[in-house]
């Protein structure tokens, strides 16, 4: 008979010493501890905490008056403005399931979401109108659509619903008692990832993850209470990295921007005093590459956080000249957004900046509340060894890893294979336990037996002064197999030859790693700033075949 344990004996949950974790307790600890502190910025109009609540209370209700409950996924096509920040609270407190689409996409993409996302409402905006109105046009089931009418937004458009939201917003009781969830594995995002290679993937997020990732961002990032953070990034993307829930457990204030473009990105950190945003590497290219008259006035300490894989050398620089504190994270759409620091030590500071700029360009080492993240050779599923060469597969497990793909198990029982989530990104374990990202899978470059990384390649690249964006692919090649070929975006007072442009890789580089051929361009992008390198793959697999 085994042993009695006294610790499990009549000491058992109950409501009073036990409550899943939600983020959504983090609103209602600012409204009732900060309700008159703002809580978002947006053009002309200002909201406080107790606002806030209010509003997302308003919207939970009129959705469970439509009959909006667990199970049921709300779509919102919106960009960063107020009622964004309100979906994040009022659709989970019904239980449901917020789905951001992502406004850049087109209509078959949007309509492909909703339909296997079964979105029963969409809250949309008039901007967006042309392509959800296409969308839309293509479901055999339409959901209800409630049309957002933003007074900051002055462009075409048209409504597409019955409903307007401030309207619906009326239709809602602001003392509504929000759905607290069962269990904290209980779904509360829906995020699809971007569908290079075919139909994108519905990640789940759960009530647990978001949580945890929320406060997460707070430690990592050393965030001091009542931050005032910009939203350069997409709340569409990961659910904003989980920063609208962030911003919430901070008690600090959402500043909100339509779009990304450097001379508001300015503007607004001078006149509210932002202290926090984050952004793709192109994001910070953008606004390095400034002129000198638009950056200046900005007198505060300013913290940026990038994420890539891996961010230039070269960006990481230039934020540091221009005086921003730059942190580097890393993750993936199935991680919550990012999941890993390249957390800074402080014997760092006294290298170069160049050596700096290395050192911080890594993708680090777990966040606090990860449970594991390693380079793990997929084969054996064992760790390699931590000498900074040996490649394997970055793997993530614990709480801040999604729930599985919406109705695709095949696609989850792979992804965690092994007990591990499985990224698809190459890297190396070096000496000090930070991990660096090589490549990913599908872009290493096989030449002559040799593996080439593309990330190397880029970033000998990058390195040049001119250099925007650049990107590395495998091209063709009938005596080597493949060879590199780089894809590059000039800054616009730019000017560099083919030839100059190998001879300065060639500073930095083997000889059979240096591009074989260049070519000059804009380069295609995702719309979270991602460079499309299956794009560029059938460039330069149409241009072998030409030549």
């Amino acid at each position: 008979m085994a042993p009695v344990n006294p610790y499990e004996t009549d000491l058992d949950r109950n409501a009073a010493n036990h409550a899943p974790l939600t983020p959504l307790l983090f609103l209602d600890w600012s409204a009732d501890v900060y309700p008159d502190r703002v809580s978002v910025i947006d053009g002309e109009r200002r909201f406080t905490w107790r606002e806030t609540r209010e509003r997302s209370r308003r919207l939970a209700s009129a959705l469970a008056r439509r009959g909006i409950g667990a199970g049921d996924t709300v779509a919102v096509m919106l960009p960063n403005i107020a009622e964004m920040v309100e979906a994040h609270f009022g659709v989970p407190m019904t239980g449901a399931v917020l789905n951001a689409l992502n406004t850049r996409l087109d209509a078959d993409a949007i309509a492909f979401m909703l339909e296997h996302g079964g979105a029963k409402i969409l809250v949309t905006d008039r901007e967006s109108s042309p392509t959800v109105a296409a969308a839309l046009a293509k479901l055999a089931h339409k959901p209800l659509v409630v049309d957002v009418v933003d007074p900051g937004y002055s462009g075409p458009g048209e409504r597409l619903g019955a409903l307007d939201y401030e309207a619906f917003l009326r239709e809602g009781d602001p003392g509504y008692e929000r759905s607290q969830p069962a269990d904290e594995w209980q779904a509360i995002a829906l995020n699809y990832t971007s569908g290079t290679t075919g139909n994108p993937k519905g990640v789940v997020y759960h009530h647990r993850g978001a949580y945890l990732n929320a406060v997460g961002n707070i430690l990592t990032w050393g965030m001091p209470q009542h931050a005032v953070y910009l939203w350069t990034l997409p709340m569409f993307h990961c659910n904003g990295w989980c920063f609208p829930w962030t911003v919430a457990a901070n008690a600090g204030t959402n500043v909100c921007l339509r779009r990304v473009e450097a001379g508001p990105i300015f503007d607004l950190i001078r006149k509210h005093k932002v202290t926090h945003y984050c952004g793709a590497p192109i994001v910070h290219s953008m606004l390095a590459n400034a002129p000198a008259e638009m950056r200046a006035g900005i007198e505060h300490q300013v913290s940026a956080m990038v994420a890539a894989a891996p961010p230039p050398a070269a960006m990481i620089e230039g934020m540091e000249r221009m005086g921003f504190d730059l942190t580097h994270v890393y993750g993936l759409t199935e991680v919550y957004g990012p999941a890993t620091v390249c957390a800074k030590q402080a014997q760092w500071q006294h290298l170069d900046i160049g050596r700096r700029a290395e050192r911080n360009g890594r993708q680090g080492v777990r966040y606090l509340l990860q449970d594991g993240m390693t380079v793990i050779d997929p084969e054996t599923m064992r760790p390699v060894p931590a000498d900074g060469e040996t490649m394997g597969e970055i793997m993530f497990r614990g709480n801040i890893t999604m729930k599985g793909y919406l109705k695709n198990p095949k696609a989850t029982a792979e992804a965690f294979a092994g007990g591990w989530f499985h990224t698809g990104d190459l890297a190396v374990l070096q000496p000090d336990g930070y991990v660096k990202i090589k490549d990913r899978a599908k872009d290493i470059i096989i030449s002559g037996g040799e593996n080439i990384s593309s990330v190397e390649v880029e970033e000998a690249l990058y390195r040049h002064p001119a250099v925007l964006a650049a990107a590395v692919v495998a091209q063709p090649d009938p005596k080597w197999g493949e060879t590199p070929c780089a894809f590059v975006e000039l800054k616009s007072d730019a000017a560099v030859t083919e030839a100059e442009m190998i001879e300065h890789c060639r500073q930095h580089l083997a000889r059979y790693k240096v591009p074989k051929k260049v070519v000059f361009g804009p380069v295609p992008k995702t719309s979270t700033g991602k460079i499309q390198k299956f794009v560029l793959r059938q460039q330069a697999k149409s241009a072998s075949a030409i030549e």
